[in-house]
């Protein structure tokens, strides 16, 4: 049997490095969250609003326009969405007001989805017995780019006004854009008969009658909900505890560099041994991670240590649930990923708003409370849909 070619090393990682920059965009206000209050004069729970509508956007812009994958050249489409990413982070640089602000964070979610049409624009290059690696490596670009907007923003918020965070991303789009029209490869597939509203009308269906899409679903929106609980308060924990500032946010995230390190290793688990096991892994990871949040989060070895836990089980999710999806058929990858990521992104902004709520009514043990809630529902999720053992070719 002859085999699929491989994909180019360097083609990977500019995919990856893609994928990073443009989901960037998306984590910039949790560690500046204090820096707006401030700004605005608004209060903790309300900025916290202001950081969920921007996972909210990034949800149903993946609901809405992400399946266009399945339709349209990838290429082109993925260009044209970065454009639209440029001008809301322009937006976000100019707003005057907090009503204007909030409509350009939410812009930035619903435009900043580049990276999920890349993703099954990955798998679907890859031969089957690569695309776990492959897609590894596409999403430690992904965590990658999460992490370091976390740091970029802290620590450029500690030095410069935060609005110029969102003008230095925008330029940095515009470079990027440049690279991708000149690297990206070209969409191999041909003419599409599928329409947009009958697309959009079968995302229902898929996750119906896809079992292993419903698990990776159910996954997805716990372990990224459990992560944007602690993301999202992290800055008020140290601002309390601590006395620190944005800044060291900003150097904590750094911590999640063991997620990126792992995601390629974990996608050749994936591969070679069984999705069912790294999500087990990733479940456990996470539990273990807001165990040593609560007991012993008051100090800063508690703290670290359970960073780097938490974005580890992040990781093993992301990774294990994206194989799981993309081998499920290459023709609706853009709606299987669409479904994946709209539960994935809802848990988030979930996440994000129950955690600013109990962090205001009971503060840091609320917001532990609120993660042992994602983390029950992630393993019944587990026990019930039990994903497969071994992945499609």
């Amino acid at each position: 049997m002859e085999t699929e070619p491989a994909l180019p090393r360097k083609t990977v990682l500019m995919m990856a490095f893609t994928a990073g920059v443009i989901v960037a965009n998306l984590n910039f206000i949790q560690p500046i969250e204090g820096l707006i209050a401030t700004d605005f004069q608004i209060s903790k729970a309300v900025v916290g609003i202001l950081a969920m509508l921007t996972q909210l956007g990034y949800a149903f812009g993946l609901l809405l326009i992400v399946p266009l994958g399945d339709i349209f050249d990838r290429y082109h489409l993925i260009q044209f969405m970065m454009v639209l990413s440029i001008i809301a982070l322009l937006l976000a640089f100019l707003s005057p007001t907090m009503v204007v602000f909030a409509v350009a964070t939410t812009l930035i979610g619903i435009t900043s989805v580049a990276p999920q049409i890349i993703i099954p624009y990955a798998g679907f290059l890859a031969p089957a017995l690569q695309r776990g690696k492959v897609l590894g490596t596409v999403l430690s670009g992904l965590l990658t780019g999460i992490l370091l907007s976390r740091s970029f923003s802290g620590l450029l918020g500690s030095v410069i006004p935060w609005q110029q965070i969102y003008l230095i991303a925008a330029v940095l789009d515009i470079v990027l854009l440049g690279v991708v029209h000149k690297y990206l490869p070209r969409d191999p597939r041909g003419h599409h008969s599928l329409n947009y509203f009958s697309v959009i009308r079968s995302l229902p269906h898929l996750f119906i009658t896809q079992r292993p899409l419903q698990g990776a679903t159910i996954n997805g929106f716990c372990m990224f909900g459990v992560s944007n609980v602690m993301w999202s308060t992290l800055a008020f924990y140290l601002a309390s505890q601590y006395h620190y500032g944005s800044n060291i946010v900003g150097l904590l995230g750094l911590l999640g560099i063991a997620g990126v390190t792992a995601a390629p290793y974990i996608g050749t688990m994936v591969d070679h041994r069984s999705p069912r096991l790294t999500i087990g892994m990733s479940i456990g990871f996470s539990t273990l991670a807001f165990l040593l949040f609560w007991l012993i989060g008051h100090w800063m070895l508690g703290l670290i240590v359970g960073i780097v836990l938490l974005d580890l089980g992040t990781q093993f999710s992301q990774v294990s649930n994206q194989a799981i999806v993309q081998s499920l058929n290459k023709a609706q990858s853009s709606r299987n990923n669409s479904v994946f990521m709209f539960g994935y992104f809802m848990g988030g902004s979930l996440g994000t708003l129950t955690a600013t709520w109990a962090w205001s009514r009971a503060g840091w043990n609320g917001v532990c409370l609120v993660a042992l809630g994602f983390l029950i529902v992630s393993l019944l999720g587990h026990l019930v849909l039990k994903e497969p053992e071994r992945l499609n070719a």
